[in-house]
């Protein structure tokens, strides 16, 4: 090993001042000047680097009788002392809720009204029971149910590569409240004070917390696994759901959830759990090599059922397009396990053979089939903005263009042909189309929260990114004394981050007339 040495010069070095010396003659008892900080700086330098050298060898020899063995060979590399901690500005405050707030709420499934088979659902940290055969993977596929992600974001921070204990040294602060499984218990009571009760008691719990009062929540985020419209009712009103975004100190904090609203500037839509949830970077590019290979021998396809109410609707002209076709599959009765649930293995070898994936309006704006859709490698077709491009800005890119196809319901409505735009499309733009769609599957899938050494960043990593990102914006704002108000804010706030760089003033925008003019007859079907 090439010996370690510094070059020092110190003042000793130093030609010697004019001090009553005669003529340059050299004088043995000249006076020494003391030596500099820098001398001082790198001697205690060298004292350290040699503890540190001394104590290696010394545990070197005490391990294992390593006498006997080779020669052991020092590797220090003097950059180590000085690593950067790969946390820095990414470390997050989980609070330890009392459990009324989370495991109780799981424990109490059968609570819930309507879905007898929800026990099943939380089970594995709400990924579900594992899939086996059909066209998923043997590894890492679940039938994951759509309510579920507020559990699965818990279990991924419990197990969080930057938790700390330190809530001063957190960028942002996670409220691990179930927020979803408490509104579903209560949907349908008609008792208000009930439906909010545990919501209500949340807020107060927070209130009293330094970490809560130190911003009034501004750093703190929550997430949901259901949609926005669930936590929308005034406490003094009937509706439907509960109030819990309705509270002014919740609404200082960021709620994520599976559908936001276009007209509040605090939710943000996070993507669907879908059935595939990898432990490994290996896991993920095999996959979307699968999906590359895939034999499509659809054009197109829909994986979902009927409704009631107009045949004019989005969905019903889908349905009816694609009974005509033969370049089109639904869903076959082999599918339905109960009405309106579907065999997740059938449905996702549906989505797996075909170009084109319609996406109609769901129980809300958005339907889960989205991100299977795209786990699927399948181009999503959406009739309306508000389905996802006007939803999920964190994950999806800007460029609607580059991964979907969009057919304004108004010309479905008007018995256009979807086939006949989809088949105008060049195969050249669809082979694009395709391969950006698999390159974002790792950005909208949930991965197992037990994973180590996965370089990939899956929808959780992507929503701390922003999160953490929006809270650095308001603490900076409050450092300044003042209140942040980003682009998601106020009455446009439906285009969220749609400002191109530079832009301060949101403008006119392609997408104005669908959701300005005849919203509720535009999202219809």
């Amino acid at each position: 090993m090439k010996p370690f040495s510094w070059s020092i010069q110190t003042d000793l070095d130093a030609p010697a001042m004019a001090n009553g010396e005669a003529d340059g003659k050299q004088h043995s008892d000249r006076g020494v000047r003391r030596p500099s900080g820098l001398f001082f700086y790198l001697a205690l330098l060298y004292t350290v680097w040699a503890l540190v050298f001394c104590h290696h060898f010394s545990t070197s020899v005490q391990s294992g009788n390593a006498a006997a063995a080779s020669p052991t060979v020092l590797q220090l590399k003097p950059s180590a002392f000085f690593r950067r901690d790969p946390c820095t500005g990414r470390y997050v405050y989980m609070y330890d809720l009392p459990p009324r707030f989370n495991s109780d709420l799981a424990r109490g499934c059968r609570r819930i009204s309507g879905s007898p088979d929800v026990c099943k659902d939380v089970t594995n940290d709400g990924f579900g029971p594992p899939l086996t055969g059909g066209s998923l993977p043997e590894r890492g596929a679940y039938d994951t149910d759509q309510y579920m992600l507020g559990m699965i974001f818990h279990a991924r921070m419990r197990r969080h590569e930057c938790l700390t204990s330190d809530p001063a040294a957190a960028a942002a602060v996670y409220v691990p409240f179930y927020a979803g499984l408490d509104a579903a218990m209560h949907l349908d009571n008609a008792d208000l004070a009930v439906r909010d009760a545990l919501s209500r008691d949340l807020v107060d719990w927070l209130a009293q917390r330094p970490e809560w009062r130190a911003m009034g929540g501004r750093d703190h985020f929550l997430v949901s696994g259901r949609g926005t419209w669930d936590f929308l009712r005034r406490p003094d009103a009937d509706g439907w759901g509960n109030a819990l975004m309705t509270y002014p100190a919740i609404r200082n904090a960021t709620f994520l959830t599976t559908e936001a609203s276009p007209w509040h500037g605090h939710d943000f839509a996070v993507p669907f759990p879908s059935h595939f949830h990898p432990s490994s970077d290996a896991d993920v590019a095999g996959w979307q090599d699968r999906m590359r290979r895939a034999q499509r021998g659809l054009l197109w396809c829909f994986a979902g059922g009927p409704r009631g109410g107009d045949m004019g609707t989005v969905r019903a002209q889908i349905i009816e397009q694609c009974g005509r076709s033969s370049r089109c599959s639904l869903l076959g009765k082999s599918a339905v396990t109960k009405p309106g649930h579907f065999a997740s293995g059938h449905a996702m070898r549906l989505l797996e053979g075909a170009e084109f994936c319609m996406q109609p309006r769901g129980d809300g704006y958005t339907r889960k089939s989205t991100f299977d859709s795209i786990l699927a490698g399948c181009i999503p077709v959406f009739f309306h903005p508000v389905s996802a491009y006007l939803q999920y800005t964190w994950h999806l890119p800007r460029e609607y263009q580059s991964y979907s196809v969009f057919i304004p319901a108004g010309d479905v409505g008007r018995n256009g042909s979807i086939e006949e735009v989809l088949s105008r499309i060049p195969s050249e733009k669809v082979a694009r189309m395709r391969e950006q769609v698999i390159r974002l599957i790792p950005t909208v899938m949930y991965r197992d929260p037990a994973a180590k050494g996965v370089t990939f960043k899956d929808a959780v990593d992507v929503a701390l990114e922003h999160v953490i990102h929006r809270v650095a914006k308001r603490r900076r704002a409050a450092a300044e004394g003042r209140e942040h108000v980003d682009s998601v804010d106020g009455g446009d706030s439906w285009k969220y981050d749609l400002l191109d760089d530079g832009e301060k003033k949101i403008g006119p925008h392609e997408f104005d007339q669908y959701v300005y003019m005849h919203l509720a007859a535009d999202l219809v079907g």
